[in-house]
């Protein structure tokens, strides 16, 4: 099978997130953790890379970015992909802008465009300003982002710091005339030199015009998304063959370990819900840990029964976070968890744990490079882009999901395990 779309994306979470959405279309997408040390053996027709590159330093971004597009285009890909957050997290520095340049510079093409909307999770953008539900993106939860606060709504004055060439608009009063207007005002834009697109979405409906106005691109960017309509365009097109093989999901038992290390306030408000479901749980004190070490949470969890599937969270207010922040500093506090939570990982999965459920971008990258696992094929969607995946660890069959902190109802944990026992 040749690869006929290459994804790249910035987090563990975006990366399950992306090509849940693309195995809605019920053909086998692969998730490949960090960049495969072999060549393609048998690559899938989605293929999605999975960086940890979101907050890296912009060269190491861009380096690890271009090595996974070289990967891609080794099992076949002629379009791509770069997806990074529905929230747009990112610096006045990058990485958004410096990986998309990168990319477009390696191939030979002098557009692109940026649309993180995601309606179904109130996502949207209008006039190239990014609302999270009803409210501006910099007045949203991300405000308080412990690593990439936002601070400004507007897409263009977000990204423009970011690139050396030109940014535009291509607005909702476009898009609702249809992919014919939106291609016609692209290449409007290319003719004055615009290299950067945002593109206005704030419906299900606009991502089909865009992503339809769009597919034959060499390389678009954006949230989840807009990727979703693809897979049933290249069908039409050709591009993609309908007997392409389809996912095929491993019998596991219903042992679980829920970790969350997110502190986003939809994540407060998952674990506050599952706690309430008399679940138990231990709540990780990053003060504590430093003095104490991971001893005891591991020792807690010795004593659990996973069958009733515990939960190990960090998850905690702003200010707390904050507070741990101000003592530690932001990176060692952050470290620092993730690393006791990728030990409950492992600690879980010897002890029999077959289903893993992580809250959290950084959470997510940390806990999957210590259980090792270095592919993933996607099963079942729990939320709108959060699929579970099934893997292999330490030589075990597993199923993990990996969600990003802002994506699922209060009920998701819950959720998640009841979507894997149907």
């Amino acid at each position: 099978m040749t690869t006929v779309l290459g994804c790249i994306a910035d987090d563990f979470t975006g990366a399950t997130d992306l090509a849940g959405l693309l195995a809605r279309s019920g053909v086998r997408v692969s998730l490949r953790i960090g960049i495969p040390s072999e060549p393609p053996t048998d690559p899938a027709a989605f293929e999605v890379i999975a960086l940890k590159s979101r907050t890296a330093p912009v060269t190491e971004a861009v380096a690890e970015t271009r090595a996974a597009l070289k990967w891609l285009q080794t099992a076949g890909a002629k379009r791509f992909f770069w997806k990074y957050c529905s929230t747009f997290d990112s610096t006045p520095e990058g990485n958004i802008g410096p990986v998309a340049e990168a990319l477009m510079d390696d191939l030979g093409t002098d557009q692109t465009i940026y649309c993180p909307a995601f309606p179904e999770n109130g996502r949207s953008i209008f006039m190239g300003n990014l609302f999270v539900g009803q409210q501006p993106l910099s007045e949203s939860p991300m405000k308080d982002h412990p690593l990439t606060p936002m601070r400004d709504s507007n897409l263009m004055r977000l990204l423009g710091p970011q690139v050396t060439k030109a940014t535009g608009l291509a607005d909702r009063l476009t898009v609702a005339q249809g992919a014919q207007a939106l291609r016609a005002r692209l290449d409007t834009l290319k003719g004055q030199g615009v290299a950067h697109v945002v593109v206005d979405a704030v419906a299900n409906e606009d991502l089909y015009v865009i992503a339809d106005a769009c597919r034959d691109m060499p390389l678009m960017t954006g949230g989840s998304a807009v990727a979703m309509p693809l897979p049933a365009l290249y069908l039409a097109d050709g591009v993609l063959s309908a007997d392409a093989p389809k996912a095929v999901a491993p019998k596991l038992n219903d042992t679980t370990i829920v970790l969350s290390g997110s502190c986003s306030a939809m994540t407060n408000a998952q674990v506050a819900h599952y706690k309430a479901t008399g679940a138990a749980s231990y709540q990780l004190d990053p003060l504590a840990l430093t003095e104490n070490g991971p001893g005891p949470v591991l020792d807690w969890l010795a004593a659990q029964d996973l069958s009733k599937a515990p939960l190990v969270y960090a998850t905690a207010n702003p200010e707390s976070v904050r507070a741990a922040q101000d003592k530690l500093g932001v990176a060692a506090a952050g470290e620092l968890i993730e690393a006791t939570l990728s030990a409950c990982a492992v600690a879980a999965r010897d002890a029999g744990a077959r289903r893993i459920i992580v809250a959290g971008g950084e959470t997510s990258g940390a806990v999957t490079k210590t259980l090792g696992v270095t592919q993933l094929n996607i099963g079942a969607e729990i939320a709108p882009g959060v699929p579970w995946t099934y893997c292999q660890s330490g030589g075990l069959d597993i199923a993990l999901t990996l969600k990003s902190g802002n994506f699922g109802s209060e009920t998701f944990f819950t959720d998640a395990q009841a979507k894997l026992s149907t």
